[in-house]
């Protein structure tokens, strides 16, 4: 039986905000990079008198691997691409979490993300942070108005100036927006349809490339188009290079969202939801959705009062409605479907 999360009378955690930094607790997370700023951690750290230990990783597949091999109570907390939430339940790894506990009254509608954090009728996690992966670009370099359309990208005008974004997912997902297949209608019959215009991309790209590796090239002037880009990818170079931009293109963009949960077999299954509920509070929000690693939106609305006007302006947080109804979520695979989606990344990659 997983241990309740709910806090009742003076627990183990109550104490410890009293308890001399000597006595500390630690808790271990599974985490994404934009969460190992100690701007974020340390505020927790220090609050709760506890050391915040962080394994980050990347892709979902990985993280589930690592829990699969860990033993229970080894990790506390876990965060992870929102739409995977159901495929962590299944697999046993994350713990109810106490709804009412949870600041979701406060989120972006379209961010409470119920039938991605709910299984069975029962909270597993919290949305925490979103974005997109559309067309980031040099505004100075290319013609702005070109970058509303996807098929200006294999147009031949800007063949070598283009950057790919080495995640298989959000890109054929863009790809099939192109061909007017929503990411949700993706199948095994349809995905033919997706290796023309994915070969077509290929050959007009300079390279395909990782975070880091995307942010240079774009800041560097290697490239001057990232496909799969955004926000996440721009906000952090904006204070050097202002001229780097992005957008959502006519044909839409890709939203993508990360959850974080408690790990089921925590021992420390309270602080963990204090940790919870601090990264979703306004105040936690602030600091994540401006991380050093990458930005992104918070999915609690009430952090606008805590961002600067620039911080604001940078994550376009007033044109936030218009995108949300024009960006549609990852694709979702089932397993046969995903082994084919990767088939053919790599058959492109091998381009």
């Amino acid at each position: 039986m997983r241990p309740s999360l709910r806090l009742q009378g003076l627990t183990a955690l109550a104490l410890l905000t009293v308890a001399s930094p000597g006595l500390a607790q630690e808790l271990n997370a599974l985490v994404w990079c934009d969460h190992t700023d100690p701007a974020l951690i340390e505020p927790f750290e220090k609050k709760f008198g506890v050391k915040v230990n962080l394994k980050e990783y990347e892709g979902t597949a990985a993280g589930l691997a690592i829990l699969d091999q860990s033993q229970p109570g080894d990790w506390d907390v876990l965060v992870i691409d929102a739409v995977d939430v159901p495929r962590a339940v299944a697999a046993g790894h994350l713990a109810e979490l106490p709804a009412d506990r949870l600041p979701t009254a406060d989120f972006f509608p379209e961010l409470v993300m119920a039938d991605n954090n709910t299984v069975g009728g029962k909270t597993y996690a919290v949305t925490e942070k979103f974005g997109y992966n559309t067309i980031a670009y040099d505004k100075t370099k290319v013609d702005p108005a070109d970058m509303a359309d996807l098929g200006k990208l294999t147009s031949g005008k800007y063949d070598g100036r283009i950057a790919i974004y080495d995640y298989y997912l959000p890109v054929l997902g863009l790809v099939a927006l192109g061909q007017g297949i929503a990411t949700a209608d993706i199948t095994a019959d349809n995905l033919g349809r997706l290796k023309e215009p994915l070969f077509a991309l290929r050959a007009a790209s300079k390279q395909v490339s990782d975070v880091v590796s995307s942010q240079t090239a774009l800041a560097t002037g290697e490239v001057d188009i990232m496909v799969g880009g955004g926000e996440w990818l721009t906000a952090v170079l904006a204070a050097d290079n202002p001229n780097l931009d992005w957008t959502i293109p006519a044909q839409g963009g890709l939203r993508w969202a990360q959850s974080i949960g408690v790990v089921a077999g925590s021992t420390k299954p309270d602080l963990a939801l204090e940790f919870v509920t601090y990264i979703t509070s306004p105040e936690g929000q602030a600091r994540l959705a401006t991380s050093s690693c990458y930005w992104g939106m918070p999915a609690n609305a009430k952090t606008g009062d805590l961002l600067t006007p620039d911080q604001k302006a940078t994550l376009r947080w007033d044109e936030q409605p218009g995108f949300l109804q024009r960006a549609q979520l990852y694709p979702i695979p089932d397993a046969a479907l995903d082994t084919a989606m990767q088939d053919l990344w790599t058959e492109m990659l091998q381009q």
